[in-house]
C-alpha cells in the first residue's frame, strides 16, 4: 500500500478492543452457566462465536500470539460443541481459565506490550487435552446434561448465495468456517463458482474472487441461518438466504443429494498454519457432497435484525456502536436546553393563554419535547446491571475454594438499569463487598454447624430502584461485624481513643477507614486494609453512600444507594427563609401543614410528626443548615414527608413549595466540595444555584442533632 493510500487504523482498532471486551464478558457469563450446569447446547456455540469473533479481528491486525491462543480455543470449542468431546467439570474449568488466558492476549495488544513466550503455555496445552478426549476422563462425572428441543417433523431446504467483497479475508472472517457453522444446522451442498477467478499475474493475494451457493436442509428457522452471517453480511459480503422450490420439504435427517457424509470435513480443514486465501482456496476446491456432522440439533437462538424481502438480499444490522464521549456531550447539551427551558418559562411567567396564545403553547410544546428528548438521551445510556454481576458467581466461587468454605450466591435484579457511568465505578466496590462477605462474614463449615446453620453459607447481590435512586445490596449470612473486635483494631491503629463513646452506627463505620482491616494476618485475600474504604470513595465520587445494618451472628448487610443518572431529574423546589432547595420529586410521599395535635417533642427522639397513628421524626431544615428568617412554628410551615433508600420515611419543615420542575444535575464534588446532607446542586432559570438535598443523609443528620440535644441537656 502506497503511502497516499495508508489510513490510521487506530479508531477501528478502538471499536475492535470495545467489542473484544463485551465478547469476553458474554463468554464468561456464558462459561459460568455451563459450570453450573445451566446451560445448553447453543450456550456452546455462543461461546465459540465469542472466541471466533476476536480471532477475526485479531488476524485483520496481525495479533499474531493473540490469533495461535484463539485458534486452539476455538478448535476445543469446536469438539465440544459437536459433541465429540464430552462437557465434564473439569472441561468447564478450563474453558474459565482460557477466557482468562484469552483476556490477557487481549489486553497485551491493546496496550502493545509483548507477554512471555510461555504465557498461557499451560493452558494451551490443556486445551489441546480436550480435543483428545484425554479432559473428558479426568473428572467422572459429567457436568448435567445440555438439552436439546425435540426435532422439529420436517425440514426445510433453503438455497444460499455468498458473494464476498473483495477484502473479506482481511477482516479476519473466514468462508470456511461459516460453511462449517451452516453444516451444523444440517446437510449442507457448497459449489464454488469460479467465474471471477483472475490469471495468477493478476491475483491479489489479499482478495477474494470466489463465491459460493450452498443448498441446506435444516429444521432450523431462517433466523438460525442469518445468525451464521452476521459478523459478514452487509459491507464485507453480500448474503441473498430464499426458500426452495416452494413446498419442499425433505424427511429429517435426509438428503436427496445423497448419502449423508460425517467425515466430509476432511475436504475443508485447513492446517493450523494456513493463510486465509489458502483456507478460502480449500473451501473451492472441495467438491460438494452433502455434508452433515453428526451433532445434535440446536434450539434456536435469538434472531438478530430479519433480513429485508423474501428475495434476502443482506443482513441489516439494528443498532451502532457510539463514543460514549459523544453521548456525553448529547447530555451535557440536553441539560443546557433544560436550563434555558427553565429560563424561558420563568420569564413568561405573567403571560396569560388569552394574551399570547400561540407563545404560550410554543412553550409548552417546548417543554414537552425537552423532556421526551432528555428521557431519550438517558436511555441511551442506561444499562442492566447484569453485565457487572455476571462476574459474581466466579468470584464466589474461586474465592469459597481458596478459604475452604463453602457459599452459594443468589442473584435478583440483574435486569435493573442504571447509568453507564454509575456501572463503571461499582466494579471495584462490588468485587470488595463480596470478598469482605466471603472472607470476614461466613464462617468455616464446622463453625457454621457449631452454630446451628446449614454448612453452606448465603451470599445475597441484588439491585432494585428505590425512591429514584439505584440500591445495590451485598448480603450474607454469616458472623455479622464484631463491634468488640472493630473498636479495639481501631483504637490499636490510632483511629479513635479508647474512652471514646460510639454508637453501634458509628463502630461499624470504621470499617471504611482507610487501612482499617481485623484480619490477623496479610494474605492475598485480605489483611491490607485497601478494601472497605475503596468502596465508600468510589460511592461517593457518583453522588452515593453505603449503609451498614449489622446483626451479630446472624449476617452483614451491605446497601449502596446511587443516583439514577447524573444529568436531569425532576424536583420539587422548596423555600426555607431565604434559601430554595431542590428534594428530588420520587422522595416526596405527601405534604401538610401539621395542626397543633399533630407535632410532639419525645424524649430521647426530638421532635416528631404524628400522621395517621405513626411517628414521623420531624426535622427542621433552618437548624440543620443555620437559615435565618424561615418559619420556626410548625403549624405555620409545611411539613414535606419523603422517603429513604432504606423504606424509611421523615418529615421536613420548609416554609413553602415554589413548584416542580425538571432540574440538571450539578457535582458539587468536581465543581466545589462535599456537603453533608446535600447530594449534588443544579442552577434555576434565574440563575441562581440551589441545592439538591439528600434524604437519607438528612435523616442521619437528624437523629445526630437530636443526641447531641439530649447530651447537652444533661
Amino acid at each position: 500500500m502506497s503511502e497516499d493510500q495508508s489510513y490510521d487504523l487506530s479508531r477501528f482498532k478502538a471499536t475492535y478492543f470495545e467489542e473484544c471486551a463485551e465478547l469476553l464478558a458474554a463468554a464468561e457469563e456464558t462459561i459460568a452457566r455451563l459450570q453450573l450446569g445451566e446451560g445448553d447446547l447453543e450456550d456452546l456455540n455462543a461461546v465459540f462465536r465469542c472466541v471466533h469473533s476476536i480471532k477475526g479481528g485479531a488476524g485483520a491486525f496481525a495479533f499474531e500470539d493473540l490469533v495461535r491462543f484463539a485458534h486452539v480455543f476455538e478448535t476445543s470449542m469446536d469438539a465440544l460443541r459437536s459433541g465429540r468431546v464430552a462437557l465434564t467439570p473439569h472441561v468447564a474449568d478450563i474453558l474459565v481459565r482460557g477466557t482468562d488466558t484469552l483476556g490477557d492476549f487481549v489486553r497485551a495488544a491493546q496496550e502493545e506490550v509483548t507477554l512471555p513466550a510461555d504465557h498461557g503455555a499451560d493452558v494451551t496445552a490443556q486445551l489441546e487435552t480436550i480435543l483428545t478426549g484425554e479432559a473428558s476422563a479426568v473428572a467422572a462425572a459429567p457436568v448435567p446434561p445440555v438439552s436439546a428441543p425435540p426435532a422439529a417433523p420436517e425440514a426445510m431446504r433453503w438455497d444460499i448465495r455468498l458473494t464476498p467483497a473483495a477484502g473479506l479475508l482481511l477482516t479476519g472472517n473466514d468462508p470456511q468456517l461459516l460453511f462449517r457453522e451452516l453444516a451444523a444446522l444440517g446437510p449442507l451442498e457448497v459449489v464454488a463458482d469460479l467465474s471471477r477467478l483472475p490469471d495468477l499475474t493478476e491475483m491479489n493475494p489479499r482478495d477474494t474472487y470466489l463465491s459460493w451457493t450452498a443448498s441446506l436442509t435444516t429444521e432450523r428457522d431462517r433466523a438460525a441461518i442469518e445468525e451464521v452471517f452476521e459478523f459478514v453480511a452487509g459491507e464485507s459480503a453480500e448474503v441473498e438466504i430464499t426458500p426452495a422450490l416452494s413446498g419442499e420439504t425433505v424427511e429429517s435427517g435426509q438428503s436427496d443429494g445423497g448419502a449423508v457424509a460425517d467425515e466430509g470435513w476432511g475436504l475443508f480443514e485447513p492446517s493450523p498454519d494456513s493463510t486465509p486465501a489458502e483456507a478460502s482456496a480449500a473451501v473451492a476446491s472441495a467438491p460438494s457432497p452433502a455434508i452433515a456432522p453428526a451433532r445434535p440439533t440446536l434450539a434456536a437462538p435469538t434472531a438478530p435484525a430479519s433480513v429485508g424481502g423474501s428475495g434476502g438480499s443482506g443482513i441489516h444490522t439494528s443498532s451502532i456502536r457510539v463514543d460514549l464521549d459523544r453521548i456525553d456531550r448529547l447530555v451535557n447539551m440536553v441539560g443546557e436546553l433544560v436550563i434555558t427551558q427553565a429560563m424561558l418559562g420563568q420569564q413568561t411567567t405573567g403571560f396569560s393563554v388569552e394574551s399570547h396564545p400561540e407563545l404560550v403553547q410554543g412553550l409548552q410544546e417546548l417543554s414537552h419535547h425537552t423532556r421526551e428528548l432528555q428521557e431519550s438521551v438517558m436511555a441511551i445510556r442506561a444499562q442492566p446491571v447484569k453485565a457487572l454481576f455476571s462476574r459474581a458467581p466466579r468470584l464466589v466461587r474461586d474465592l469459597s475454594l481458596k478459604l475452604g468454605k463453602q457459599a452459594r450466591l443468589v442473584m435478583s435484579g440483574e435486569t435493573t438499569e442504571v447509568d453507564k457511568t454509575v456501572i463503571e465505578q461499582l466494579s471495584d466496590p462490588l468485587t470488595h463487598l463480596i470478598r469482605n462477605s466471603l472472607d470476614h462474614g461466613l464462617e468455616p463449615p464446622d463453625e457454621r454447624l457449631a452454630a446451628g446453620k446449614p454448612v453452606e453459607g448465603t451470599i445475597h447481590l441484588g439491585a432494585a430502584h428505590r425512591s429514584g435512586r439505584i440500591i445495590i445490596e451485598v448480603s450474607d449470612d454469616g458472623r455479622g461485624i464484631n463491634r468488640k473486635r472493630v473498636f479495639e483494631k481501631a483504637v490499636e491503629r490510632g483511629l479513635i481513643d479508647r474512652n471514646a463513646q460510639l454508637s453501634d452506627e458509628q463502630i461499624d463505620q470504621l470499617i471504611f477507614a482507610p487501612g482499617f482491616s481485623t484480619a490477623e494476618t496479610v494474605s492475598d485475600v485480605s489483611g491490607r486494609g485497601v478494601g472497605m474504604d475503596v468502596v465508600r470513595k468510589n460511592i461517593q465520587d457518583v453522588g452515593g453512600r453505603v449503609v451498614v445494618q449489622n446483626n451479630p451472628g446472624q449476617g452483614a448487610r451491605f446497601v449502596l444507594s446511587l443516583p439514577l443518572t447524573l444529568a436531569v431529574m425532576d424536583g420539587m423546589l422548596v423555600a426555607v427563609g431565604g434559601e430554595r432547595y431542590v428534594l428530588p420529586l420520587t422522595n416526596i410521599v405527601e405534604s401538610l401543614r401539621p395542626t397543633p395535635q399533630q407535632t410532639r417533642t419525645l424524649v430521647n427522639v426530638g421532635d416528631v410528626l404524628t400522621l395517621r397513628g405513626d411517628y414521623i421524626r420531624l426535622i427542621r431544615l433552618y437548624e440543620l443548615f443555620g437559615i435565618t428568617g424561615a418559619i420556626t412554628d410548625a403549624t405555620r410551615a409545611l411539613a414535606v414527608v419523603v422517603e429513604t433508600e432504606g423504606g424509611d420515611r421523615i418529615g421536613l419543615l420548609v416554609d413553602e413549595l415554589l413548584g416542580q420542575q425538571q432540574v440538571v444535575i450539578k457535582s458539587l464534588d468536581s465543581n466545589f466540595h462535599p456537603v453533608e446532607g446535600v447530594s449534588a446542586a443544579t442552577i434555576l432559570g434565574d440563575g441562581r444555584v440551589a441545592l439538591i438535598l439528600d434524604a437519607g443523609a438528612l435523616r442521619i443528620m437528624g437523629e445526630r442533632l437530636s443526641r447531641d440535644a439530649t447530651v447537652a441537656a444533661e
